[in-house]
Formats: C-alpha cells, structure tokens, sequence
C-alpha cells in the first residue's frame, strides 16, 4: 500500500514510522528543507500527561478579555486576530465549563498516557537520543488558593490513571534540589512521576533518520498547494515538486490543515495559537532544574535538555503570524530570573516562535470524514510530541483496517467540525 503522509513534524514523521514499519511504502511530503522545522522544532520539550489539561475551562474567557489590555498576559488575544477567530472562538467558549472542561481534559489524558509509553518504548526500541529525562515533572504553584484548589483535584486524576503527589515547597526542592536555593517562593507543588522531557526536534529527526533507513521517502522542499478529490476519495496532492499520488493519505498539518481542507468543504476546529520559547546554557555550577517544570502561576514551561534549559510560554491569537516579538519573551526572562538566578546564561538565548495547532474543545482530530481514504491526524495543540507516536500507531492501525488500539471516542471529526 502507498501512503503519502502530509507533513513533517513529529506528528507526521511518527505516523511515518509506524506506516513504514507495517509494510506501506511511504512518501513523507514536507514544505522544509528537513524535518521538524517548524511547531516541532523547540517546543518545551515535555512528555506532559501531567499538563493535559483542555484550554477550554471556566477560568479561559476571563484570562482572554483582561489580556486585551494586558501585555504581558500569558494568554493574549490581540484585537487584530477576531475577525478570523469568529468560528473557532465561539466553538471554544462553548466548552468552557467545567463539565466539558474535565470531558475533555481527560480525554487527551487517556491519549497522552498510552502515547507516552509508546514514545518510551520506540526510543528504547531503536536507541534514540535527544537529551531524554524521565524524572517527571513538578507542576510550581505560588498562590495558595489556587494550589489547594488543584490539589483537591489531584485525586480525580489519580482515578483515570494519572498519579499526582502533593508536595509542599520543602518537598519540591527535595525532588529537584535545582529549587533549593528559591523554595521560598513556592507555597507547594504537585509532582507527576510518568511526566518527562527531551529535545523534540533531535527525537524527530533521529526518528526521521530510521524511517528514511526503513525506506520512507522524504520529499523536503515540496509544499503543498491543493488536495485534489473524486467524490469520496483523495485521488492526488498537487505540490510544488509535481504531483503526488497514494492510495491512502495521511494529514499531519497541524495548524496548516484547515486552509488546506477547507476547499474540500471540510472544515476543522483548529485555529494557529502562537508560542514562545527561549533556550539557555546553564553556567557553571549554578542551580538548575534536573526534571521538567511548569510555573503554574506565569503559565512557563521549562525542561532541561542536557547542557541547556528550556523556557517556554505564551499562547497568542494572532492569526497566522511567526514573527518573533522580542517583548513577548518578558514573562520567560521573569522566570529564569525568579526560580534559577544563578542558573541560566541569559546573555545568549535563543528565541522561537511557532503556531500550535488547537482545537476548540482540546483533544486531536483522527479518523476519517469526508473521503475514505484521507485519515486526519492533526489538532494536537500544545501536547504534540506528547501525542505524537500515539497517535501515529493508531492511524498506521487504521489505515490498514485494524482496530487503532486506543478508544478515539472524543477525537473523531465528527460533531466537531466548524
């Protein structure tokens, strides 16, 4: 069977992987000059179970409105962005109470669990290293109420799968003695063992390294213009290096898919949500993170990766925009100043922005819609690595007619679409 997988972040080069390794001969057709050069380049870098939480809560609409007149709101809606927002934002407002909130939040947790092991086992399967930590992750609160609130929380959690140890501050810095020296600025945290870190664009390249070896063909430099369809079916791909045909087609866009579907009369519920990231080197000697971290309070990840560390955050409805805006990275900057002074070398960052692709009610789009032989694979949001070889081991199931392995109720387009 020929597959042509639309895409080559992590999310389309596991989807590779897996296809290749079922017996399908497999083009991969990336706009790039090599994999992982955009969303998947340097997100946070969290295997994050523990940060699975849907976008769309109670608290969202109001975070949303004050950060139109507050710049340096970790959630920004920037006034220029609303007319192309319409759909999508109704959509998301309609999910934000809490039964939605926690319907949707665990679904993406039973996904997040399942494709966490499988990123585990296919690393240690074939010997991939991208400055991988599996020390879990501390979830840093500062305030006291809403700590409380969350660790109340944390039992529900436990009951669908996922364990969350309450830690006061004394108890953070002893999981992550990097905290040690600033514990007192901390009222607590919850700690998720199953959680853990790494460099996401090293992990997809090396994966993409072991599919080409595996006889995936990569097509960089090829974007793509048009879906072509015949009733039900995808009959070919129209890119910039010619034509492309398969038997099954695989989408894996991410923010990309709704301009590429919406021709086709099938229209997604993903919207491009821009992010921020800025990486570190450590000094010498300084207290830095071991494991992976969230300032629940500033909304800022961080992870260590080897010899540097990690901060990313901002989530900025600004259309399709990839500019870097120096300002935004202020709120990083704060962090790295607050939890790791002595830590980080700021006076040689690296900054990067990308688009997160995210669906109004939070879990991904999988399955098939409109044509039968166009499996969608896309909308994973902020936890795409995370979601990524999941995912992709489902859709391989999928388009080889086999049960996926996973339940998708919450995940097809179905009941979905804008």
């Amino acid at each position: 069977m020929r597959v042509a997988v639309l895409g080559g972040g992590v999310v389309g080069v596991a989807a590779a992987w897996y296809l290749a390794e079922a017996g399908a001969e497999v083009t991969v057709v990336e706009r790039n000059d090599e994999a992982a050069s955009e969303c998947s380049f340097a997100p946070t870098g969290q295997l994050a179970p523990g940060h699975c939480g849907a976008w769309a809560s109670p608290r969202a609409p109001g975070i949303l409105l004050r950060s139109l007149v507050n710049p340096d709101a970790a959630l920004r809606l920037l006034p220029h962005a609303l007319p192309g927002l319409m759909r999508w934002g109704i959509a998301f407002l309609r999910e934000c109470t809490d039964e939605r909130y926690m319907r949707n939040s665990l679904i993406k947790l039973r996904l997040c669990l399942d494709s966490t092991q499988a990123t585990r086992d296919l690393r240690d399967r074939l010997g991939l290293r991208y400055d991988n930590n599996d020390n879990g992750a501390l979830f840093l609160h500062r305030d006291r109420a809403r700590f409380e609130k969350e660790a109340k929380g944390a039992a529900a959690m436990a009951a669908h799968g996922l364990k969350l140890e309450v830690l006061d501050a004394d108890g953070a810095a002893r999981i992550d003695p990097g905290l040690a020296p600033v514990k007192d600025r901390l009222v607590g945290a919850l700690y998720s063992p199953v959680d853990g870190s790494g460099d996401c664009g090293a992990f997809t390249r090396a994966l993409a390294e072991r599919a080409a070896a595996k006889g995936v063909v990569f097509r960089y430099g090829s974007t793509i213009e048009r879906i072509e369809e015949d009733a039900d079916r995808i009959s070919g791909v129209a890119t910039s290096s010619g034509r492309i045909e398969a038997d099954a087609y695989v989408l894996c866009l991410g923010a990309e898919s709704p301009r590429l579907m919406d021709p086709l009369g099938v229209h997604l519920p993903i919207y491009p949500v821009k992010g921020y990231s800025m990486t570190l080197p450590i000094k010498p000697g300084g207290a830095v993170p071991k494991m992976a971290m969230v300032d629940e309070n500033n909304l800022v990840g961080i992870a260590r990766l080897g010899d540097r560390v990690r901060f990313a955050g901002k989530a900025v409805f600004t259309g399709y925009d990839t500019k870097i805006v120096p300002e935004m990275f202020g709120g990083m900057k704060k962090v790295a100043r607050d939890l790791f002074p002595d830590g980080v070398d700021e006076t040689q960052p690296t900054y990067w922005a990308c688009l997160r692709p995210m669906t109004a009610d939070g879990p991904p789009i999988m399955g098939t819609a409109k044509h039968r032989n166009l499996y969608l694979n896309t909308g994973h949001g902020h936890v795409g690595w995370t979601l990524a070889c999941g995912s992709g081991r489902a859709i391989a199931n999928m388009v080889f007619g086999r049960d996926p392995g996973i339940d998708l109720e919450g995940v097809r387009l179905e009941g979905r679409e804008l």
